[in-house]
């Protein structure tokens, strides 16, 4: 029985000593990890995780529901599609067709009015509200440099960097993108009830505007420069100029740091649903132009949707681009999956989310899923 108890207190004493490390050391934030992701079975962010976090309300005014197309759900999903839905645990799968809604599916309990995690795929909705801010006057253009917002980023190699190498993935800045490593600084930046203060301490390792490199940091201080530049929150600027004109069905919820300090999560974390997200890919597909209405200029639409580098033909200026074939598709991308996919040549937008996009671990690159749910969307209105 003392064995025990000297055990147990032995085994208190490393408990406190790893603790105590984790505050000197500054991985403090391991611990909120720890207890929202690790401690409950996840291996990385997932998909309703943002029920554990405090969020600041988007705000809808007057829905505008999507119209349905009058062959709503005539055509069955494909056996491939079932099966790739069930092994990746989708949670909604919907084709666009015409701006109606031609197919819906939900899964795993989830269904049109269920909100799940955006991930990355705020990324795209971070360059649209740059966009807005052009189009306003409150930035000057995609030259104007970061360091008119933040001083930090005046000196040295990122003397030069602008809003728009931010927004195309050209920072050169050091950033470590790994979201499955709990020391990486994604994972920091998830987890720290600072989040200003980690993107600050980013420094260039390299020229800004030369080369394509993704790094979510870029978006989070981009984030940080529209908060600034517009003198409203990510979440009130999102909400008073696209949200609220498009129409949306539901309030959304963007994760932000800490009450404390109220900083939205602009590279990730609008916790939407399938119909809502889908509204971007419209928008972006109608270049900027929503019920009539001018939204964003079509000139900047273009520019997003059009590689900025030729040797990287897969980002424009927070959008997507992938040609397969004669198809020229751009998207939103986001973390397990999450993807609202655009070829608005055949007007067609096809939304997918859910808990995995498969045994691929790859960060940047075009996953086999996306693929398999574009041809089966395909071969879905083939049959038809």
């Amino acid at each position: 029985m003392k064995f025990l108890f000297k055990l147990f207190k032995f085994i208190l004493l490393i408990c406190a000593l790893f603790i105590l490390g984790l505050y000197i050391t500054g991985y403090d934030y391991i611990l909120t990890a720890a207890k929202i992701t690790y401690g409950t079975g996840h291996k990385t962010a997932y998909l309703e995780d943002y029920t554990q976090f405090d969020n600041r309300t988007i705000d809808n005014s007057s829905p505008q529901p999507w119209p349905i197309h009058e062959a709503y759900n005539t055509v069955k999903a494909t056996d491939s599609l079932e099966r790739i839905n069930q092994d990746n645990g989708t949670i909604a799968y919907l084709i666009i067709k015409n701006d109606s809604i031609w197919f819906e599916k939900y899964y795993d309990g989830f269904n049109q009015q269920s909100k799940s995690n955006s991930f990355s795929m705020a990324k795209s909705i971070i360059s649209a509200m740059l966009g807005k801010a052009i189009m306003e006057g409150k930035i000057k253009n995609l030259d104007q440099k970061v360091s008119d917002f933040y001083p930090q980023f005046k000196d040295g190699l990122s003397a030069n960097l602008t809003v728009g190498d931010l927004s195309s993935m050209a920072s050169g800045l050091d950033w470590d993108e790994s979201y499955y490593s709990p020391f990486s600084v994604t994972t920091r930046a998830y987890f720290d009830e600072d989040l200003a203060s980690v993107i600050l301490n980013m420094k260039g390792i390299e020229a800004p505007g030369k080369k394509y490199k993704y790094l979510s940091g870029n978006t989070q201080l981009l984030g940080m420069v529209l908060t600034k530049a517009t003198g409203q929150t990510m979440s009130g600027y999102l909400s008073e100029k696209f949200w609220k004109p498009m129409g949306f069905e539901s309030d959304a919820l963007w994760q932000i740091d800490s009450d404390e300090h109220g900083l939205e999560k602009a590279y990730c974390c609008i916790a939407s649903n399938a119909r809502d997200f889908a509204r971007f890919g419209k928008l972006y597909k109608d270049y900027g132009k929503w019920n009539g209405k001018q939204l964003l200029d079509s000139a900047f639409v273009q520019k997003s949707i059009t590689p900025r580098f030729p040797e990287s033909p897969e980002y424009g200026y927070g959008w997507w681009l992938k040609t397969i074939g004669n198809k020229h598709f751009f998207m939103m991308r986001g973390h397990l999956g999450q993807y609202v996919i655009v070829e608005p040549t055949d007007n067609i937008i096809i939304v997918r989310l859910g808990h995995s996009k498969g045994p691929q671990k790859t960060v940047a690159t075009f996953t086999d899923d996306i693929f398999t749910y574009i041809e089966e969307a395909y071969n879905m209105l083939d049959n038809h």
